[in-house]
């Protein structure tokens, strides 16, 4: 059993593992997807992730596998269960906990960030973190099932209601997993702001009524000569840098809803047109994971609500991650994954 190991400073290496008798609440799984996401790629270039990384770890929090081995107390998984993976785990006591907003946790742990996760042939994890795929879901849409439950957490703060005007602003995993949400909260129009022609084709695919390059002309020109309308109710930025978020504020309604969704850089800034937010009665909000969402986020790709298979553009094998967290940092991919058990 082997697994790829996160050292530090941008380095790999593949380890062979072993593992303790199971505790009675634990569950081992035989990876079989994992998703490399902008959480794996901060911590790859030396930032923080959603909780302090330590390495030596294996990273990788957006997985999928077979259930192999249950400890003596597991009930809601049998071995041969196809399941996926919550990858966060809350203290239950600190303020923010006790508070219901266990997203905020003191302290945070993940599997995947400071546990071992998905970049390994092999995981043992807790039974609580463990959902039950239907036998028809594939692994890699199964293994989607991390990213899906963050964006819905963020469509909840944003309150989408029937007849909202809605723009999500890239066209990457999230951004294409945004515009099928929104239109599933009932939005009377959905608009994909995307530089890359491929990404918005497929978001028309996948329900985006309009899809503009943001590079052509500015965006709330194209918004007042396709649209006929001048702005929108609610803007999802999925980018994580300020020429993103200038298009966000470029396009608000009065009283329009901002989710600032990506995860950028630890050490950005920007400077808000603060009489505009004043006048227009924006409100600016963040999302952060995936707080009690993670089983809603399996219901939809249980039942096939969710376009996700398109989304994956590439595979590789456990001893090529490294390229593969190149290649989800190019324009040409969407969602990269690992698949453990496939030989280089």
């Amino acid at each position: 059993m082997r697994g790829n190991f996160f050292l530090g400073n941008r380095k790999f290496q593949i380890c062979d593992m072993s593992f303790l008798p199971l505790k009675p609440n634990e569950v081992k799984i035989q990876n079989q997807a994992a998703g490399i996401c902008g959480t794996d790629i901060h911590i790859y270039h030396g930032e923080k992730g959603s909780a302090e990384a330590s390495p030596p770890v294996v990273l990788g929090h957006e997985y999928s596998g077979i259930v192999t081995e249950i400890g003596s107390a597991v009930s809601t998984v049998r071995i041969g269960d196809r399941v996926t993976v919550d990858p966060n785990m809350y203290c239950g006591h600190c303020r923010y906990c006790r508070l219901g907003k266990k997203q905020n946790c003191d302290h945070l742990t993940a599997i995947g960030v400071n546990l071992n996760g998905g970049f390994a042939e092999y995981s043992v994890v807790p039974e609580k973190q463990v959902y039950r795929l239907n036998p028809e879901v594939s692994f890699q849409v199964g293994a989607m099932a991390e990213p899906l439950a963050c964006c819905l957490h963020g469509i909840e703060i944003t309150k989408i209601m029937p007849g909202d005007t809605v723009c999500i602003i890239g066209g990457g995993t999230i951004g294409l997993m945004m515009v099928q949400l929104a239109k599933l909260c009932g939005a009377s129009l959905v608009v994909l702001s995307e530089p890359v022609e491929r990404r918005r084709q497929i978001g028309l695919s996948l329900g985006a009524d309009f899809s503009f390059d943001p590079q052509k002309e500015p965006l709330q020109e194209q918004l007042i000569k396709e649209a006929g309308i001048s702005g929108v109710d609610i803007i999802i930025e999925c980018v994580g840098r300020n020429a993103a978020v200038d298009q966000a504020f470029s396009i608000t309604n009065k009283g329009a809803r901002v989710l600032l969704f990506s995860v950028p850089n630890m050490k950005s800034t920007y400077q808000l047109p603060l009489f505009e937010v004043f006048q227009k009665e924006l409100k600016i909000m963040g999302s952060f994971i995936n707080p009690d969402s993670h089983q809603k986020a399996v219901d939809l790709i249980n039942m096939g609500k969710v376009k996700l298979s398109q989304l994956i553009t590439h595979q590789y094998p456990l001893e090529q991650l490294e390229e593969a967290i190149n290649k989800q940092m190019s324009a040409d991919s969407i969602k990269v994954q690992i698949l453990p058990q496939l030989k280089s």
